[in-house]
C-alpha cells in the first residue's frame, strides 16, 4: 500500500480540545478509511504532528485528512512518500532523456 506523510497545524481551538479521546477518534478516522499508522509523532517547529500511514490509495488519504480536519480542526498537508531507490531510478530514467 502507498505510504503518506500527514504534517498537521495546531489551530488555538484545536490545541485546547486536545484529548487522548480526540486521538483515538481519529485512530478510528484512519481505520476505516483502510489504514494502518506507521508512526505519529508531535514536535516542535514548523508542523505540531507528524504522521506516517499506509492508505490503499490516495482517495482513502485524502478522505482521512479532511475527516480529521473536520473532527479536530488541525489542518493537515498529506504527502505520497516515495521510496528514496524507486526516486533515484526515476531521476536517473528522466535525466537520460533530457
Amino acid at each position: 500500500m502507498p505510504i503518506f506523510m500527514m504534517f498537521g497545524k495546531y489551530s488555538k481551538e484545536a490545541l485546547q480540545n486536545a484529548s487522548p479521546e480526540r486521538t483515538k477518534k481519529v485512530l478510528e478516522i484512519i481505520k476505516q478509511n483502510d489504514g494502518k499508522v506507521i508512526s505519529m509523532y508531535a514536535v516542535a517547529g514548523e508542523h505540531d504532528l507528524i504522521f506516517t500511514l499506509d492508505f490503499p490509495d490516495t482517495q482513502k488519504a485524502i478522505a482521512t485528512s479532511l475527516a480529521m480536519k473536520k473532527l479536530t480542526g488541525i489542518s493537515f498537508v498529506t504527502s505520497p512518500v516515495v521510496d528514496v531507490d524507486e526516486f533515484d531510478q526515476t531521476l536517473l530514467f528522466e535525466v537520460k532523456n533530457l
